[in-house]
């Protein structure tokens, strides 16, 4: 990637990028860390962007990996399980900024379908309204919404094991 392709990604990306990796992370240093980790992997790697997806989705699917990578290794030095049972009191939004829950989460999603995936997706980390979401999709604002809730109806379901 060139250093003018790379800067507009930047520039266009960091805050976004940022804001998602904080609800992961839920502190400020690691977050920041693991943005610029992104962007760094985003931009050295010989494998670019191929336009198969948003460049916000791609680039939080690469900070989603280095989350979980992060709270591999400290779990590994805290000796803390990665599966605890989630509170299921706790919205799904609430949830997120739980890691071990995060963590859970984002496994539910790896597998789930599309359009659901993408949806929650955008809906939460890229906290994108239905409007948006519609207009990505080239659907209704109504779909947005009702494709959103079906999300987070499977989301739980699955953290429930039903």
């Amino acid at each position: 990637m060139d250093k003018k392709t790379a800067e507009k990604l930047y520039d266009a990306f960091y805050m976004k990028v940022f804001s998602y990796v904080m609800t992961l992370a839920g502190d400020h240093n690691d977050a920041m860390e693991i943005t610029q980790e992104t962007f760094f992997r985003a931009i050295s790697t010989e494998k670019s962007f191929r336009g198969e997806s948003e460049c916000f989705t791609w680039l939080c699917a690469i900070a989603k990996n280095l989350f979980i990578d992060e709270t591999r290794k400290k779990s590994k030095f805290e000796d803390a399980p990665l599966d605890e049972q989630p509170d299921t009191n706790k919205s799904i939004e609430k949830s997120i900024t739980d890691a071990d829950t995060s963590i859970r989460i984002h496994r539910i999603l790896h597998e789930m379908e599309e359009p659901y995936k993408e949806v929650f997706q955008l809906r939460i980390f890229g906290e994108l309204s239905f409007k948006e979401i519609a207009s990505v999709f080239g659907k209704t604002e109504t779909w947005a919404r009702v494709t959103y809730h079906r999300a987070r109806i499977i989301i739980k379901e699955r953290m429930d094991g039903k």
